[in-house]
């Protein structure tokens, strides 16, 4: 009589792990040591045109609309988490930007007087990662409701918007890197880049052959970003009175 195999109990799940891999999870059952070739291996998982940060990027850049369904609906492990694709995105903006100096255009505050209000906008400046992702949710609320008949909820399109919104930091990203490098005003072309963009991107998720998708795509974008400037100035306002 042959003897049993012997097993280990994964470390992610517990389950009995007869192999190198977990059945259930898919976990190794030993994770390989970290040197040289584990850190050119993960550089290139990311930056490659099969899957990782360039793939997203190519894909959002060429078919939005299909390729965020696709994720949706379909394969979530090619593109990179909609999430951390925007707070990557926000983070290459403002290293650029603090580190070009080029003036910003994305949002501001032109009041020099230090109150709750200016704070609430410095604050957006400093922390895009953050600030887009609330960002977002001014603008999902506004598509949803101008796709009402669409059979996407809010969460989808909130997906939906981190890949627009994370692409568009790019495009301003790359235009702040022409201005820093030039002196040439480029980055206010860039916004215009970036608006018709988004715009494109979100009609093209909904129903890329009707033209007023584009229209309510742009407004839903527009409603958002002033909603967004509304509720701080609104929220600041409330500070200053009960401070």
């Amino acid at each position: 009589m042959e003897p049993a195999s012997e097993t280990w109990p994964c470390k992610g799940c517990g389950a009995a792990l007869y192999g190198n891999y977990c059945p259930q999870c898919g976990r190794p059952k030993e994770l390989k040591r970290i040197n040289g070739a584990y850190i050119l291996t993960e550089i290139g998982s990311v930056l490659n045109f099969d899957k990782g940060l360039l793939f997203t990027m190519k894909e959002l850049l060429i078919r939005p609309g299909s390729t965020v369904k696709e994720f949706i609906t379909q394969d979530r492990n090619r593109l990179v988490k909609p999430v951390l694709f925007i707070i990557i995105s926000s983070l290459v903006y403002s290293i650029l930007k603090d580190w070009l100096r080029f003036e910003d255009r994305y949002v501001g505050y032109g009041d020099s007087v230090e109150t709750n209000t200016t704070y609430l906008f410095r604050w957006t400046t400093d922390n895009y990662g953050y600030a887009n992702l609330i960002i977002g949710v001014f603008i999902a609320f506004w598509t949803r409701l101008l796709f009402r008949k669409a059979p996407f909820n809010l969460f989808e399109i909130l997906i939906l918007l981190c890949f627009v919104m994370g692409l568009s930091m790019m495009i301003l990203a790359l235009f702040g890197l022409l201005e820093g490098l030039t002196k040439l005003p480029l980055l206010q072309t860039g916004t215009g880049v970036f608006l018709v963009y988004a715009s494109w991107a979100i009609a093209q998720f909904f129903d890329g052959t009707k033209p007023l998708n584009y229209v309510k795509a742009l407004a839903a974008y527009l409603l958002g970003m002033s909603s967004h400037a509304l509720a701080l100035l609104g929220l600041g306002q409330v500070l200053d009175l009960v401070a």
